[in-house]
């Protein structure tokens, strides 16, 4: 198994997925997949959906091995979470 080397800091990650996500990724995915992850590469803006995070990314990994890959849940502020409170955006 190959080991994948990150080539961005986690700052910069989350700044260049959450763009991609903003800019050309939420309005394709959002409508009927709420609650799904998105794994975006952040080099090329290819993108996988799926119901969970190790699906997704392999799927993202197999179409680009070199892949820098962001997730976010479609619908949420974060991935995962710890605790009672909602993960649901807030308008």
């Amino acid at each position: 198994m190959a080991v994948r080397q990150r080539r961005y800091s986690k700052e910069e990650l989350a700044q260049r997925g959450q763009a991609l996500y903003d800019s050309s990724i939420r309005q394709r995915v959002e409508t009927g997949n709420e609650g799904k992850i998105v794994a975006i590469d952040i080099e090329t803006g290819a993108f996988e959906v799926d119901e969970n995070l190790v699906s997704a990314t392999n799927r993202l990994f197999e179409r680009y091995p070199d892949a820098q890959p962001w997730v976010i849940r479609i619908g949420h502020r974060a991935v995962d979470h710890f605790g009672a409170r909602s993960l649901k955006q807030h308008p």
